[in-house]
C-alpha cells in the first residue's frame, strides 16, 4: 500500500458487521488487554461494548449515515456522520491500525470541513480526553467548546 493512499467511502452493508467489530475492537484492545483477562473474555466484553455503542448511536442519531472508509479501495475503517439543518456531526470514525497515520483521517475531515463551509453549518465532534486525534482536530481548525471531564466537544465553524 502506498504511503498516502486515496481516500473514499462507501455505505455500510449487512455483510460488513464483522469488519465493523474488528475496527471497533482495534481501538480498544490495548486498553482492555490491561485488564489481564483471557482472550475469550476480552472478545466477549468488546462485543458487548460494541453492541451497546451501536444501539446508543441508533437512538441518539437515528438518521446517521454509516460508512466504510476506504484506502485505495480497501476497507480500512468505519465512520458515522449525522447531518441536520443546524449542524454536521462526526459521530464516530476510526481506522484499523495499519491504516492510521497515512493522512486518511485528515482527508476525511477536510471533506466534511468543505461540506460544512458550503452549507454554512458548524461541523461538530466529541473527542475523549487524551485521545491523540485531538491534535489533528486542532490543527485543522476545530476549537474546544465544552467538556465534561471525559469528553471534549469540538467545533469547526463552516460559515
Amino acid at each position: 500500500m502506498r504511503a498516502h493512499p486515496d481516500f473514499s467511502e462507501r455505505p455500510v452493508t449487512p455483510a460488513d458487521s464483522d469488519f465493523l467489530f474488528q475496527v471497533y475492537a482495534s481501538t480498544r484492545k490495548q486498553e482492555v488487554a490491561a485488564f489481564g483477562w483471557p482472550p475469550g473474555e476480552i472478545e466477549s466484553f468488546l462485543r458487548m461494548q460494541f453492541d451497546m455503542r451501536r444501539r446508543s448511536y441508533e437512538m441518539v442519531f437515528p438518521d446517521a449515515i454509516h460508512s466504510i472508509l476506504l484506502a485505495d479501495g480497501i476497507d480500512a475503517g468505519a465512520g458515522i456522520v449525522c447531518r441536520s439543518d443546524t449542524q454536521i456531526r462526526l459521530v464516530d470514525g476510526a481506522f484499523l491500525p495499519e491504516f492510521r497515520n497515512r493522512g486518511l483521517g485528515t482527508r476525511r475531515l477536510q471533506r466534511y470541513i468543505s461540506q460544512a463551509k458550503a452549507a454554512g453549518l458548524p461541523l461538530r465532534l466529541s473527542v475523549m480526553q487524551g485521545n491523540p486525534a485531538r491534535r489533528l482536530y486542532e490543527r485543522l481548525g476545530f476549537i474546544a467548546k465544552s467538556g465534561d471531564g471525559l469528553y471534549t466537544e469540538m467545533e469547526y465553524r463552516g460559515a
